[in-house]
C-alpha cells in the first residue's frame, strides 16, 4: 500500500511538473508579440540603411534633390571638417563641392526610440579619385530619423573622424 502511494505521488508530483512546464497562453501570445516586433524592427532596420545608402549615393553622383528629399525640413549636420552646423539648404549646396568616388558602409545600427523616431548609426569609408591628395576617409556617423506624414526623415547627422 505504502508502495502505491509513493508511486501515485511521483506521478502526480511528475504530472505537475510536467504541466508547469507547458507555456501559457500568455507566454505564446507575448512570444509572438516579440517577433513581430522583432519583424518590424528588422524591416525599418533594412529600410533606413537604404535611405543612408541612397544618401551618399546622391552625393556620389551629385544628386541635390534624391538627397533634399530625404532630409526633414528643420535638417542640422555637424560634420566632422570642424567647420560647425549646417542647416538643409547648406547642407545640399554642399553636394556640388563634393568629390566622393566611392564609398562603403558597414556596422549600420539600429536603436528604435519610439514608434516615429529611430537613431541610426553606422561607419563609412569615403573614397576620393585616383588623383586626390587624401584617399580616403572613415567616418562615424551617428543619425536622428523621424517619421512625418508616413514618410522618413532624417532629422540630425553627426560625424566624427575614425582614426
Amino acid at each position: 500500500m505504502r508502495i502505491c502511494r509513493t508511486c501515485a505521488g511521483a506521478v502526480l508530483l511528475l504530472a505537475c511538473l510536467a504541466f508547469a512546464q507547458q507555456p501559457t497562453t500568455k507566454d505564446k501570445a507575448n512570444r509572438g508579440k516579440e517577433s513581430s516586433r522583432a519583424s518590424a524592427e528588422t524591416k525599418l532596420k533594412d529600410m533606413l540603411e537604404s535611405n543612408v545608402r541612397a544618401e551618399w549615393d546622391a552625393f556620389k553622383k551629385k544628386d541635390k534633390k534624391a538627397y533634399s528629399d530625404l532630409l526633414a525640413d528643420d535638417f542640422v549636420a555637424v560634420e566632422d571638417d570642424g567647420e560647425g552646423e549646417l542647416n538643409k539648404i547648406h547642407a545640399v549646396n554642399e553636394i556640388n563641392a563634393s568629390n566622393i568616388y566611392n564609398y562603403s558602409l558597414a556596422f549600420f545600427k539600429l536603436v528604435p526610440l519610439a514608434p516615429d523616431v529611430a537613431f541610426v548609426r553606422y561607419e563609412i569609408t569615403m573614397e576620393f579619385p585616383p588623383k586626390a591628395q587624401i584617399r580616403y576617409s572613415r567616418v562615424y556617423v551617428s543619425e536622428l530619423w523621424l517619421k512625418h506624414d508616413g514618410q522618413w526623415k532624417e532629422r540630425h547627422h553627426q560625424e566624427t573622424r575614425v582614426k
